[in-house]
């Protein structure tokens, strides 16, 4: 653990603010949930939750199936990181935070598709980051959880519909996990 310097009181009401160069740097948004953990030495510990985390194991045996089906190297994002991947470029992205532009994706609710010329689309921080080929944002109960993507081939082969609607129906089985 880090310590910050930063010291914050209670209010009456019993809230802490979290100062807002640590949420900008933590990506810690309005309304994301927090986990909350206690030490036996009086420590407290904020976490970040992700329901998509539960999924994780889960997510994994998704993304195989994907990548053995399309032969696409698939992913599967929460809000911030990659949580579970298969095929080439795994160790690049896994557990790795996703990209400014892919969280716009995610935000802007809506399937994403790489076009010849368009700009690239890294998956995660950092200039070795493979790209997204397909990016279909996981919805639940009108919440953004995550992201399902396909990686760009690295022999050029662009991805088609076929990979679009997979990726969309692996996004909605999802979401449908979540709600129950």
């Amino acid at each position: 653990m880090k310590a910050t310097g930063i010291v914050r009181r209670i209010d009456d009401l019993g809230r802490v603010v979290i100062p807002k160069e640590i949420r900008r740097t933590m990506r810690i948004r309005e309304g994301d949930p927090l986990e909350i953990y206690t030490e036996k030495d009086g420590e407290v510990i904020f976490k970040k939750y992700s329901p998509m985390g539960e999924l994780s194991s889960f997510a994994e045996q998704i993304c195989e199936s994907m990548h053995k089906t399309a032969e696409y190297s698939a992913a599967v994002c929460d809000r911030d990181s990659v949580i579970a991947a298969s095929g080439a470029g795994r160790k690049e992205i896994i557990d790795r935070h996703i990209s400014s532009e892919l969280e716009e994706i995610m935000e802007g609710r809506r399937a994403f598709r790489a076009d010849p010329g368009a700009k690239r689309v890294p998956v995660t921080d950092g200039e070795d980051s493979p790209a997204a080929a397909v990016a279909v944002p996981i919805l639940s109960e009108g919440d953004v959880l995550g992201c399902v993507v396909f990686l760009e081939r690295p022999d050029g082969v662009r991805a088609g519909d076929t990979e679009l609607k997979l990726a969309t129906t692996v996004s909605g089985f999802l979401g449908k996990q979540m709600e129950s």
